[in-house]
């Protein structure tokens, strides 16, 4: 035998014995690694994290919740050349290969040996999936033979169709984007079905390293790398020639695009964030929850404008609070030259150092939503122009100066300005409001806060929520959150409680001064009404439409504390928040505009108490509805019994879908609990709608409408001014003080400061709304009564007005028209 035989034979035999122990040792390595890759059911049921989206009852985004910014798409949603642009940067044998690319392999096994780098080359697209699925990111040996292995177990499991879907929604492409969706709208603004070709072949080269060719920060890689994958998808045949060339000479557009919010409700996505956490814990950010609000985006949006425009309103009545600061500028050279000769309103020239100087400082200046910060440049006799963040040069012309008295205190404000020179210096960095295009209104930066929260009276579903100016600079929400002494907000609720006690609405109480010695308050105590005069015998109506104190105070006294508090306690107030002294009378409990709110609906819906709430459904991510509300709704026609069964368990009744249990198509109906007598409610509805056509609400006349009604309030030295109004569609309460109480300034009282900020909600919530009155209970009975002793009059008492009673509460007529003398004991008194 010759001794290239002998060779040969050994040669086969070494590699024959190689090749058992490659196979054996693959076994082995199987056998140990196995036990750690994901089980079937594992592979079959991948979910990606998607984050927690919030909208409005009208589907208007609001809030996005989660580090990973996801759209997941279906495989048939994805454009044909997106794909080809991925497998033409990624994997183009991907069709061709069992999840591992032999070849790939080789030349990964070739730069190791020639560099030593443990480079990601080789990945298929199968490993990919794997890895970002199931695997840490350490570059380590044993991590790629796990890859490998679980890259076969993945093709096993899943066709190329199922893979594929996953890798496109998955991977990470830069700014928080995970999945070509979401890429494409954070680079592109746009959906992956509208992008080019370009820019498809951007977005494809972006996994291989998304910060190193990331779009936004490296221009220059990034079109290195993405035209490397223009000419890929070329050689591969995606794309013909001319367009491949028209593609490549291109440049590129990207630009950051967050989420885009379609409404700004940062206090209502807030509530609805921290609900799901309590339902679901973290994984409420991960689980691609959709979250559906009551409130409404045409609401909402009326309720941001009247509360900022209520806002700097007041700000404005007390004084410009001065500059946000002060700088020097150079005027010399190019930047004298500009301003001199630019026209306005007109963009701002950056070609002199000065000038992208300045831009860039307000760009650095943080302001709420609503302001815009301007450098002064010029001042004129009765004008001022301003460089804005926005690289343009406007005014503020005199009608948005001259408001500006220096502020003193909350009280108190200087002269009055004559010139632009009294309010503004070339340096000062100041706040504008826009007030036409090119032209601006000088402004402060709100110190006062405020909150408005408006529901619907059928069930108590939240229409808008505002609860402060500038949610960046708190969160706190005042309008679920600030416990405050609401004042003569509360009156209706004293003088609901004193018709349940036997009074009416012509029941004679005498407005004189009262001393009262209160071991609750501690010492003697003298209130007074708001005006410091007292108006003697006084009908109950006329004292809620006045809002007189004393007359409050003394049926509070008449008809006692405790059952005036339970009373209170129907409409849903917390007992141990109010007074157990009498102040009570006056509002001096601790209530939230939602609490306030929500106690007029009963006002409003003549009589039944409804809960306040915010969130309408919920959704999976697939489209499930796991939660719809079923709020308590007034339905005086439907028998109020919970139906048999589902007692404790009310909140859950409606379209409620869980593991094995179907989702119910009908739901149950849930009539919202009477609290209130029909005749009670009618009366207080009565007296409110008179609070607003003689009272201290005339304010609400603007809106030329005869079915509302209301109430101001105004607690001690003004710190808290309110109003709350209502008709049978909406019921809206409107609040501003500060955070840290303190007083707001004279004159500053609910009707002032508070009910204009309503009014101009109420403007936009009504609109094409009908006018409904709420309706008469049967029974009830409309006589004329002597308004001076508020018992029947007589036919020749030519000053006689009407009134409406209860049956059996109509009082009698006067001694000097019946000749009897004697009172009727229902006609209750107090002197």
């Amino acid at each position: 035998m010759s001794a290239l035989v002998r060779y040969s034979r050994r040669l086969v035999l070494g590699l024959a014995f190689l090749y058992v122990v490659a196979v054996a040792a693959g076994f082995a390595a199987y056998a140990h690694l196995a036990p750690g890759l994901p089980a079937h059911a594992e592979l079959q049921d991948i979910e990606l994290q998607v984050p927690l989206r919030i909208y409005s009852r009208d589907g208007k985004l609001i809030a996005e919740y989660g580090s990973q910014r996801r759209i997941p798409l279906e495989r048939n949603e994805i454009p044909s050349l997106m794909v080809q642009a991925v497998m033409a940067a990624e994997d183009n044998r991907f069709y061709d290969h069992p999840g591992v690319d032999y070849l790939g392999l080789i030349r990964a096994a070739a730069n190791l040996a020639t560099t030593g780098d443990k480079s990601q080359g080789g990945s298929t697209i199968t490993m990919q999936v794997a890895r970002n699925f199931f695997l840490t990111r350490e570059k380590t040996y044993l991590r790629k033979v796990r890859e490998i292995l679980l890259a076969f177990k993945i093709e096993r499991e899943l066709d190329k169709r199922s893979i594929l879907e996953l890798y496109l929604n998955k991977i990470y492409l830069g700014n928080r984007a995970y999945g070509i969706e979401a890429a494409a709208e954070v680079y592109y603004g746009v959906g992956v079905d509208e992008l080019e070709p370009e820019q498809m072949a951007m977005i494809a080269g972006l996994p291989k390293a998304p910060s190193r060719y990331n779009p936004l920060t490296g221009s220059k890689r990034a079109l290195v790398r993405r035209n490397y994958v223009l000419d890929r998808m070329h050689a591969l045949g995606y794309l013909e020639t001319d367009r491949w060339r028209e593609a490549r000479a291109s440049g590129d557009n990207a630009s950051y695009h967050g989420a885009e919010a379609g409404l700004h409700a940062p206090w209502i996505a807030e509530l609805a964030r921290q609900e799901m956490v309590a339902r679901h814990g973290k994984e409420a950010y991960s689980g691609g929850y959709r979250v559906y609000t009551t409130v409404e985006s045409r609401l909402q949006e009326a309720a941001n404008e009247a509360l900022a425009n209520g806002l700097h309103d007041y700000s404005s009545r007390h004084g410009y609070r001065g500059p946000v600061e002060q700088r020097e500028l150079d005027l010399d050279g190019p930047a004298r030259y500009w301003l001199t000769t630019a026209d306005e309103p007109g963009p701002l020239d950056l070609r002199p150092p000065q000038l992208r100087e300045w831009r860039q400082q307000l760009e650095e200046v943080q302001l709420p939503r609503d302001l815009e910060p301007g450098l002064v440049v010029a001042v004129d006799e009765r004008s001022a122009r301003v460089i804005t963040s926005a690289g343009t040069l406007d005014t503020i012309p005199w009608q948005g100066l001259s408001w500006a008295r220096p502020y003193q205190d909350a009280n108190n404000t200087g002269p009055e300005p004559e010139s632009a020179s009294d309010v503004v210096a070339v340096g000062d960095i100041v706040h504008l409001r826009p007030l036409e295009e090119g032209r601006w209104h000088l402004a402060n930066n709100p110190e006062v806060q405020g909150a408005i929260v408006s529901q619907r009276p059928e069930d108590g579903s939240v229409l808008a929520l505002a609860g402060g100016y500038d949610f960046n600079r708190s969160m706190y929400n005042r309008a679920t959150q600030a416990r405050r002494q609401p004042g003569s907000n509360f009156k209706p609720f004293i003088y609901s409680a004193a018709l349940e006690s036997g009074f009416t609405p012509a029941s004679i109480i005498n407005d004189a001064p009262v001393v009262l010695e209160d071991t609750a308050l501690e010492g003697i105590w003298a209130p007074e009404n708001y005006s410091g005069r007292f108006f003697g015998p006084t009908r109950l109506r006329t004292g809620l439409v006045k809002s007189r104190n004393l007359i409050s105070i003394r049926l509070l006294r008449a008809m006692g504390i405790q059952y005036a508090i339970n009373h209170a306690t129907r409409f849903g107030f917390d007992r141990e928040r109010l007074p157990r002294d009498l102040t009570l009378a006056l509002g001096s409990g601790s209530i939230t505009p939602l609490e306030l709110a929500t106690g007029y609906t009963v006002f409003a819906n003549g009589g039944y108490r409804v809960n306040a709430h915010y969130l309408q459904r919920v959704e999976d991510r697939g489209g499930r509805i796991l939660y719809e509300a079923n709020p308590e709704r007034v339905c005086p026609d439907c028998d109020e019994a919970v139906p048999e069964g589902l007692r404790g368990a009310e909140h859950l009744i409606g379209r409620i879908g869980l593991p094995g249990l179907p989702v119910p198509e009908a739901r149950a109906r849930r009539p919202a609990e009477r609290v209130l007598p029909p005749e009670n409610a009618y009366q207080i509805n009565s007296m409110l709608r008179d609070v607003i056509k003689e009272g201290t609400g005339r304010g609400a006349l603007a809106l030329g409408r005869d079915d509302l009604a209301g109430k101001t309030g105004t607690t001690n030295q003004q710190v808290d001014a309110w109003f709350t109004g209502f008709n049978q569609a909406v019921a809206t309460t409107s609040w501003i003080g500060f955070d840290n109480p303190r007083p707001l300034g004279r004159q500053e009282t609910g009707a002032r400061a508070a009910l204009p900020m309503w009014r101009d909600f109420m403007s936009v919530a009504l609109a094409g709304v009908p006018e409904q009155e709420l309706e008469r209970p049967s029974g009830m009975v409309t006589v004329r009564i002597d308004p001076e002793t508020g018992r029947l009059a007589g036919p020749d008492n030519e000053d006689a007005i009407f009134e409406t009673f209860r049956p059996g509460n109509v009082p009698e007529p006067n001694s000097e028209d019946d000749g009897s003398g004697s009172g009727d004991d229902v006609q209750r008194s107090l002197f």
